[in-house]
């Protein structure tokens, strides 16, 4: 399964050459990872109500091509890896043609808020378990 989430391209988030400045993929690839897990039908603020929060442990991004202001953009977002305790999220931004201008991945586990101790997300939330194992075909 694979979200896609359309992006508006902001003055302030290019650069002097007019193009994204490349740190904010990273903001992009959160909206992409928010709209997937809506989109399962749940909510991160649900997960933190419960003290529970989800680092990034790890982050990739590969750049292919640039997205300049004013260019409508998207990120395509789906789950890559997942065994319970960490979950792999994938991504793709793209532009209006389709064409991948970014490629990235980042890796999240979920942590009690006061101590930062893993949680398996199998046994804490089931439901989310069960939804992402369904994303990724592995029912």
């Amino acid at each position: 399964m694979k979200v896609r989430t359309p992006i508006k391209v902001r003055y302030q988030e290019t650069d002097q050459m007019g193009v994204v400045y490349h740190a904010n993929y990273l903001i992009w690839f959160e909206i992409g990872r928010t709209a997937f897990i809506e989109e399962l039908g749940f909510r991160y603020f649900d997960m933190e109500e419960n003290g529970i929060v989800s680092p990034v442990v790890d982050a990739h991004m590969y750049f292919k091509q640039p997205i300049r202001y004013g260019q409508p953009a998207y990120v395509e977002t789906w789950v890559e890896a997942y065994d319970g305790l960490r979950t792999t999220y994938g991504y793709n931004v793209v532009n209006q043609e389709g064409n991948i201008a970014v490629t990235g991945s980042t890796k999240h586990v979920i942590v009690k808020k006061e101590n930062f101790r893993p949680v398996s997300l199998r046994k804490k939330f089931p439901e989310w378990h069960l939804a992402y194992q369904k994303a990724m075909g592995d029912e």
